[in-house]
């Protein structure tokens, strides 16, 4: 496998820092799938067809996180959330959908208008979210027959890697963010997957922090998973 290495840009989480990344080069599609398994496990993650890794000279605070879906346990607050969003049904699909989009458009423009992705854009959202080469599931929430939100979730040999979740924004105070997570995690039990990808936790974003509430976790700290098992003091 062949990397290679972006020049540096304004970090889209931390300002006050230079972002840089170490991407995949490669001209054969055919063996993505099976390079990208193995990548998600040392720490890469995928934007539209696209494999990188953060590749900062002067900060490691983004740490792959994923969940052991058979060792985890539920909070008291994520059942209350749970139990908040009952009246939600969930399907799934395995292949986006028009309607998508104008779900993505609110949520971009309305909770990220200060980020990169903002403005979005029909194109944006292709490209970001859609790959050729990878079996993707999108988990669709509905309340009263309308869509509401959707988590898109790549599907690996013993994965499920969490791409992105948005929702319609008049819907925020239900949490869906960590909704979406637990939902996740069952599809990654009925599957028979062994971990949960959620892709980087970065404990100095404030938008970010809410990955690191799932126990027991993993995170890749200095190229190897570590096992958190309880929220530090």
């Amino acid at each position: 496998m062949k990397f290679g290495l972006t020049q540096q840009f304004q970090c889209s989480y931390l300002e006050q820092q230079q972002e840089q990344l170490l991407v995949l080069v490669t001209d054969n599609n055919d063996e993505l799938d099976n390079q990208y398994n193995y990548l998600l496990g040392q720490g890469f993650r995928r934007s539209g067809e696209q494999i990188y890794r953060p590749h900062c000279r002067q900060c490691s605070a983004c740490q792959s996180i994923r969940i052991p879906v058979d060792s985890f346990l539920g909070s008291k607050s994520q059942r209350r959330i749970a139990n908040k969003n009952a009246d939600i049904e969930v399907f799934t699909s395995p292949t986006t959908k028009p309607e998508y989009y104008p779900v993505y458009e609110q949520y971009i423009n309305h909770r990220h208008n200060d980020g990169s992705m903002f403005p979005a854009s029909q194109n944006q959202y292709t490209g970001f979210i859609e790959c050729d080469w990878l079996e993707t599931l999108f988990i669709e929430f509905y309340l009263d027959k309308e869509l509401i939100g959707v988590a898109v979730t790549d599907v690996l040999s013993d994965a499920l890697s969490a791409l992105y979740t948005f929702f319609k924004p008049e819907y925020a105070n239900r949490s869906l963010g960590t909704f979406a997570i637990m939902q996740q995690i069952e599809q990654a039990k009925l599957n028979n997957k062994t971990f949960l990808y959620l892709g980087y936790q970065i404990d100095a974003c404030q938008k970010m922090r809410y990955k690191a509430n799932f126990y027991p976790h993993q995170r890749f700290i200095d190229n190897k998973w570590q096992l958190i098992t309880k929220k530090s003091t």
